[in-house]
């Protein structure tokens, strides 16, 4: 069959923009090559000869993009999520995260974590992603191979950490450099779709020294970059003493040219901004926030500002943060997006007014975020606008039924709130059917 155009057919749904659903009922959405061509009710005269992939019934939904997760943390999620009461933000990593990413140093331990991984994502409804390897560039390079091999676009970090990690997982300033460049030679131009990022873990496991190289690496290789910001109240406070120098922590990656100035930026969580890094980032139109809801709650039992970036024109799209969450599924990181806007709202906007104007994010809001919102790191993706990258998930959602007619609004939401990887039918990457 040849399939560099064809159609889906189903009931098609999408998110244009973040104030409601555009919902096609029993309809046809055409793609060529890797682009959507339109959404029609009936195929025109001129694609009436073309190969339809047949899903009446079934919901078809843009792909999602996940800006933020540890693929090497995928085999420990879940645990770590009940630490004692007297353990500090680092204690989770000390027991847990630095311990396992020591293993990928074994290529043959990286082989069957990144091959786990990697077909798990596959059955969710994950499109696109940004994610965070470890330091060992071999492991990286082979978590990028496998993840070229099942059609996924995505950028992979391989991790920098020259200080503040445990014995067996830290590098020297100069081996960290150095494997990075080899890295960079090795992938820029490897793959497609699977291109390279420069990953600083985070500002206390890099020095100056470590940062000022990877700053040149930017300039010289024109990739993008990847990193943690104001995660944590103790982290905030450690950056304040690694760097005296800086008024608040997005500065630490600004000078950099690692906060969106020169390329473009994913900084995961942003849960604690001061006034003078919100106006900081407000500025930077190559910044990207990754908004991790469950992660925040497991580590902090905190919601981010999510309405306050939006409304202030700074991009944001949604993370899993797999394992300080303990899911892939992006429906039950878009759910936990609803769930934490509602508590920052009322915890932090309310003030105890009854009568208070309800600013959390919708459902609609919510999946724009997880599809557009995300996907457009990429450019136009995350939607079936015509010209979009074509990016599709089939959803069967029959299993969810229950004894009345529900409204497609109705189906999409019960998805949102109930689904996982069991209702993945089918998906599409850039026009190429990679699963089901």
């Amino acid at each position: 069959m040849n399939t560099s155009i064809f159609a889906l057919k189903g009931h098609i749904i999408h998110t244009p923009t973040p104030k409601g659903f555009e919902i096609f009922e029993n309809s046809y959405v055409v793609c060529k090559k890797d682009t959507v061509i339109g959404i029609f009710k009936d195929l025109p005269e001129q694609y009436q000869a073309i190969p339809v992939f047949d899903y009446s019934g079934k919901l078809i939904i843009p792909g999602m993009a996940d800006i933020h997760q540890h693929a090497p943390q995928y085999g420990f999620r879940g645990l770590g999520m009940a630490l004692d009461l007297d353990s500090n933000w680092n204690t989770w990593f000390m027991q847990y995260s630095l311990p396992e990413e020591r293993h990928f140093n074994d290529l043959n331990y990286a082989e069957l974590a990144y091959e786990k991984f990697t077909n798990d994502l596959l059955r969710s409804t994950t499109t696109r992603t940004c994610t965070f390897a470890t330091i060992h560039r071999p492991a990286t390079e082979l978590l990028m191979q496998k993840l070229a091999d099942k059609g996924f676009v995505a950028y992979v970090g391989k991790l920098n950490m020259d200080r503040n990690s445990i014995e067996g997982l830290q590098e020297t300033t100069e081996e960290s450099l150095r494997e990075t460049r080899t890295w960079l030679e090795n992938t820029c131009e490897k793959y497609e779709y699977v291109k390279p990022m420069i990953t600083p873990r985070y500002i206390p496991s890099c020095t100056d020294a470590c940062m000022e190289g990877l700053q040149a690496l930017i300039h010289e290789f024109g990739v993008p970059t990847q990193s943690h910001l104001s995660e944590g109240l103790d982290e905030i406070e450690w950056v304040k003493q690694l760097k005296p120098e800086i008024s608040f922590y997005g500065q630490a990656y600004d000078m950099y040219d690692m906060l969106g100035s020169v390329v473009q930026s994913v900084q995961a969580h942003c849960v604690f901004p001061t006034p003078e890094e919100f106006e900081l980032m407000s500025r930077r139109k190559k910044l990207w926030v990754a908004h991790c809801p469950q992660s925040n709650m497991n580590a902090n039992g905190v919601a981010a500002p999510i309405r306050r970036y939006l409304d202030a024109g700074i991009h944001v799209g949604l993370g899993t943060d797999i394992a300080g969450s303990n899911t892939l599924s992006m429906f039950r990181t878009i759910s936990d997006t609803i769930v934490a806007s509602k508590i920052y709202w009322n915890s932090m906007e309310r003030k105890g007014d009854p009568f208070a104007e309800k600013t959390y994010l919708t459902v609609s809001e919510a999946f724009y975020l997880a599809t557009k919102g995300g996907c457009s790191f990429w450019g136009k993706a995350g939607s079936f606008e015509e010209g979009s990258l074509f990016d599709a998930v089939v959803i069967d959602d029959a299993p969810l039924w229950d004894f009345n007619n529900r409204s497609l609004r109705q189906r999409i939401e019960r998805v949102v709130f109930q689904g996982d990887e069991r209702h993945t039918v089918a998906k599409f990457i850039n026009g190429r059917k990679v699963y089901g």
